[in-house]
């Protein structure tokens, strides 16, 4: 788990609509609600200028944050995010309350390391080729990682690497897998010759 820490402090808001989210905007709030575990949806108003600042790190969008929602702190995550279509600017946000005791579904990044000492990099010419950037993970709160990183270091030329070659943190699941490895453990990242590369061996090849 990361030491991370995201705090926002928020204001509760009682009017709803496309009209009270527009005068929010104007006032450089972000129209956003919480929601999950026992208690009722509760809609909030967030600054724009810390909702933009924290949305900058990576981190923040697969973590435990607190939302201080006037001076009572809760645990939630991002669950989904509306930007505008042209200033990407954040639109609305919602947040999902988290349990302690539950289990929770989040998408976390792949961090794929080690690339330029590849044994198929560096030693056999090849490039690699991301397929997956990140991943739906099922853990408990305590648990969540920021980002899972997939070792590159020992991989050759042509192979290609599968959900299944994940080394995943304690406590942690891919919820993919859970359906069944034989026809859901989908390739993530494989290293190959350029193309132009392999067109030049064939001739090589073919000369010999």
């Amino acid at each position: 788990m990361s030491t991370t820490d995201f705090s926002l402090n928020v204001q509760a808001r009682d009017l709803q609509g496309k009209g009270a989210s527009r005068r929010l905007r104007h006032q450089n709030l972000v129209p956003g609600v919480i929601y999950g575990g026992a208690a009722a949806a509760q809609s909030i108003s967030i600054r724009l200028n810390e909702l933009v600042k924290a949305l900058e790190s990576e981190a923040f969008y697969s973590h435990i944050l607190t939302l201080n929602v006037d001076g009572k702190a809760q645990q939630v995550v991002l669950k989904a995010l509306q930007r505008h279509p042209a200033k990407n600017s954040p639109l609305h946000a919602d947040f999902f309350r988290v349990d302690a005791t539950h289990d929770i579904v989040m998408r976390v990044p792949l961090h794929f390391v080690n690339q330029e000492t590849a044994v198929g990099v560096k030693q056999q010419g090849g490039q690699l080729s991301v397929l997956v950037s990140d991943v739906e993970v099922r853990t408990l709160p305590s648990n969540l990682p920021e980002f899972i990183e997939v070792d590159l270091s020992a991989t050759v030329l042509d192979q290609v690497l599968h959900l299944s070659d994940i080394k995943l943190p304690k406590g942690v699941t891919l919820t993919q897998l859970s359906h069944g490895a034989d026809s859901h453990d989908l390739p993530i990242a494989s290293i190959h010759l350029p193309k132009g590369q392999k067109a030049d061996d064939a001739e090589d090849a073919a000369a010999e």
